[in-house]
């Protein structure tokens, strides 16, 4: 993109500035980094569940193992069924992931969102996280110590 309105953004990618009335928006259009693409086309490729990922997005850090989407689906499918509040919506997750192309979500298991020196939910919980929200990330799984 280029003209008055174009800029460079983070991670090389290009932003575009509107100015509407009073308002100036601007939406950075950044390109997904290859090597967490990568990651997560293994996962859904169903050669492991076990790698673990601690991810920055939107000024969060989550920190868990990663799983093939339709795993993921069905696991939390399976906790809203059980719920007498939440079961019809179920079905939502039920529905197959669209397979085409390389994926554009993360899906967590058994993660954390970290907050100080606490994990939350203690006990893991289930993340959906879009790849191009991803500001940084690293191979493992944060936990915390008493010792």
């Amino acid at each position: 993109m280029t003209g008055p309105n174009a800029a460079a953004g983070p991670g090389g990618g290009t932003a575009h500035v509107t100015r509407t009335g009073r308002c100036i928006e601007s939406v950075v259009m950044m390109k997904p980094d290859e090597l967490i693409i990568k990651i997560a086309t293994l996962v859904e490729s169903g050669h492991s569940s076990q790698m673990s990922l601690t991810v920055v997005t939107g000024g969060a850090v989550i920190t868990g193992r990663l799983a093939p989407e339709a795993v993921w689906r069905q696991r939390v499918a399976e906790v809203l069924t059980d719920s007498a509040q939440l079961s019809g919506f179920s079905t939502v997750f039920d529905a197959p992931a669209a397979g085409d192309g390389p994926p554009t979500h993360l899906h967590f298991h058994v993660a954390r969102i970290l907050q100080g020196a606490v994990g939350i939910p203690e006990t893991g919980g289930m993340y959906r996280v879009a790849i191009e929200d991803v500001s940084a990330w690293t191979v493992g799984d944060f936990s915390y110590s008493d010792h």
